[in-house]
């Protein structure tokens, strides 16, 4: 460590420690180190010097060993009593208990039974001991916790069946894509809209279908959002068109997404798809549908499922004729830039209703479904003027809601 053998005197040390300010040593064992500090000690003679030269010897110490002036202290004063520093030490160790073969034994019961809960085990290890299997004799006794941490131990982790989370199922219903009609009707955009809770008690659910080209617009109620009540409430919506539907959009809710829909729109030659995530914009349509169209006309009220019949009706005979022959909706023209930016504009000559927004289509009788006719588009659309339809749509709304609100208004 360090040849001091030049340093014969007190004043040897002291000059030393005065000239030299920083001095580092190999690293060494405490051992090592010990047997050091034990040799100056000797060879100076510490228990004869002088008070003078013992703090002296005390100082080179510190600075050549590193100690601090505790450490030093105990140095000396075991050098006094004769006894080593630096002891042999043996850290104390409970026995273990359970053994290599018994996390093993754990392992082959837990992949046998499934890994059952932690209490459930030990009385199937106690059960096992009691029928003869003397393998269990230290198991069977085993507390809860430390079944558990026999379980986290690495023997245990590489012999045992590895349990994994259950995984999604992926359904690949729909793709996800903004539909691009290209002027042709048949596109729609598809929502539902709740009509709230009350005491627990679920209410109406609304489907609003908007076609994306006529914005021609058919609502039906249905009592719940199951399959048994989704299928046919499209087969009604797709009936109410005129025209005959190429693609079905929707966003991602399990109303929709799912196989008996699938099958409902593969039967009707429809294709499927659903929003884009981070493109809140793609169902945008029938989203503004529903706040003005069925939020105005069916209030935020709350009402009852059982009354999915009736406003049925009300929307076949009232809302779905007026929506669609009588109130004009505003139609987009889109202007691309020099810059590519797209132009949006509503001019007045855009403002119309569905039926005439589909009569100024090229050739628009052709998509038209086989027992829909033109003259019989003309004749709804002649039977009455719109303020004449518009009458008895707010009459049979008041007689409707006459029914409803007396007995389930949320209030």
């Amino acid at each position: 460590m360090l040849d001091d053998s030049s340093l014969g005197t007190i004043d040897d040390l002291r000059n030393f420690i005065n000239g030299v300010t920083l001095i580092t040593f190999r690293p060494l064992k405490r051992e090592e180190r010990a047997t050091w500090i034990r040799g100056v000690l000797v060879r100076f003679k510490y228990l004869a010097l002088k008070r003078q030269g013992k703090g002296v010897v005390r100082r080179y110490l510190m600075k050549v060993a590193g100690l601090s002036c505790a450490q030093a202290t105990r140095h000396i004063g075991a050098y006094r009593k004769g006894q080593p520093v630096c002891r042999s030490y043996v850290r104390h160790r409970f026995p273990m208990k359970y053994t290599a073969s018994d996390i093993e034994l754990l392992e082959e019961t837990d992949n046998l039974h499934q890994r059952l809960n932690g209490a459930a085990m030990i009385v199937i290890m106690q059960t096992e001991y009691e029928r003869g299997d003397s393998r269990y004799e230290t198991l069977q006794k085993i507390s809860v916790a430390h079944l558990y941490r026999l379980r986290g131990t690495k023997r245990y982790r590489l012999r045992s069946t590895i349990h994994e989370k259950t995984k999604p199922v992926q359904i690949p219903i729909g793709e996800r894509r903004k539909p691009e009609p290209q002027g042709i009707p048949g596109f729609l955009r598809v929502d539902s809209v709740h009509q709230g809770d009350c005491n627990g008690e679920k209410g109406v659910y609304h489907i609003n279908a908007v076609d994306e080209i006529t914005q021609w617009e058919v609502p039906v109620a249905v009592e719940n959002l199951q399959e048994a009540s989704v299928e046919p409430a499209l087969d009604d919506v797709f009936v109410l068109f005129p025209f005959s539907i190429k693609n079905f959009h929707s966003d991602n809710g399990g109303e929709y997404i799912n196989r008996v829909v699938h099958g409902f729109l593969n039967r009707w030659n429809t294709k499927q798809t659903k929003s884009r995530p981070r493109h809140s914009n793609d169902n945008g349509l029938a989203e503004t549908k529903n706040g003005a169209i069925i939020r105005k006309h069916m209030t935020y009220y709350h009402i009852p499922q059982p009354f999915a019949a009736r406003i049925n009706r009300f929307y076949r005979e009232h809302l779905i004729p007026y929506l669609n022959f009588h109130r004009p909706c505003a139609f987009p023209r889109i202007e691309v830039l020099a810059n590519g930016k797209k132009k949006i504009t509503y001019p007045k000559e855009n403002v119309m209703t569905p039926y005439k927004k589909l009569k100024s289509l090229p050739h628009w009788e052709r998509y038209l479904r086989r027992e829909i006719t033109p003259a019989m588009l003309e004749k709804q659309a002649l039977e009455k003027t719109p303020n004449q339809a518009a009458k008895e749509l707010q009459e049979a709304k008041r007689k409707l809601f006459t029914i409803i609100l007396p007995r389930y208004r949320d209030v």
